[in-house]
C-alpha cells in the first residue's frame, strides 16, 4: 500500500492565498447572474464573521479564484463556512442532493511579492483565456473592474497590489495585464520595473 502525504504550510495571521474551487464533475455552480451575486453575498458574510482582506477574485461558471489574505481566522474555516452556505442555497434553489464543490478547496501558499502580482494576473485573466469576454473590464463576476475602472466595494481591497505600481496605478496596472504573461520583477522599492 501507497501512503501519500500532503505537505502542509503552517498557518499564520497574515498568511496569503490563492485559494480555487470547482463544482462537483466540474459541473457548474452558476447557472444566472442570480447564483452570481449570491455567491459574493454569502463572501461578504463570510468575511464579516471571520475577517479577512480579498485582493483578487474572479467567479468562473464552474470554478472560483480567490486571492485572500488571512487576519485571525484559516483559510480552512473561511472556506467550509462559505462553502457550506453557498451549497445549501444552491441544492435548495435547483432542488439538488449531495456535494457541489468537487473534493476539498485548493490554497496555494503566495510567499513572495513576484508571487502576489502573478496571481493577480492569472486570476482576472480567465475570463479572457475562456473567450468569454474580448475585453476583461465587460466581464462583471470578476475584482477586474475595481482595479481598472476605480469600482468600489467593501468586498475588494486593490491596495495591497496597485502599491507595486508607480502613478498612474490604475493605468500602470491595466497595461501590466495587457503586456504578455512573464513574471514579475520587483525592485527594492517593492515597484514593479520589468517582466521576464
Amino acid at each position: 500500500m501507497i501512503i501519500i502525504v500532503r505537505r502542509r504550510h503552517n498557518w499564520f495571521p497574515g498568511a496569503k492565498y490563492h485559494i480555487t474551487s470547482r463544482g462537483i464533475r466540474r459541473t457548474s455552480l452558476f447557472y444566472d447572474d442570480e447564483d452570481f451575486q449570491k455567491y459574493l453575498n454569502l463572501l461578504e458574510d463570510t468575511k464579516n464573521r471571520y475577517p479577512f482582506i480579498l485582493h483578487t477574485y474572479c467567479l468562473m461558471t464552474n470554478h472560483i479564484h480567490l486571492q485572500l489574505e488571512t487576519v485571525t481566522t484559516p483559510p480552512g474555516i473561511i472556506m467550509r463556512y462559505l462553502h457550506t452556505k453557498y451549497a445549501k442555497y444552491f441544492n435548495k434553489r435547483y432542488d439538488y442532493q449531495g456535494h457541489v464543490f468537487e473534493n476539498r478547496y485548493g490554497a496555494q501558499w503566495i510567499d513572495s511579492a513576484d508571487y502576489e502580482l502573478d496571481v493577480s494576473k492569472y486570476i482576472h485573466l480567465n475570463p479572457l483565456k475562456a473567450s468569454m469576454v474580448q475585453n476583461l473590464e465587460d466581464y462583471p463576476w470578476s475584482s477586474y473592474r475595481h482595479y481598472v475602472l476605480g469600482e468600489k466595494s467593501t468586498l475588494i481591497s486593490t491596495n495591497q497590489i496597485l502599491s507595486y505600481f508607480h502613478e498612474p496605478q490604475t493605468k500602470n496596472y491595466e497595461t501590466y495585464m495587457k503586456s504578455p504573461y512573464y513574471e514579475p520583477v520587483i525592485d527594492e522599492d517593492g515597484k514593479l520595473i520589468r517582466c521576464r
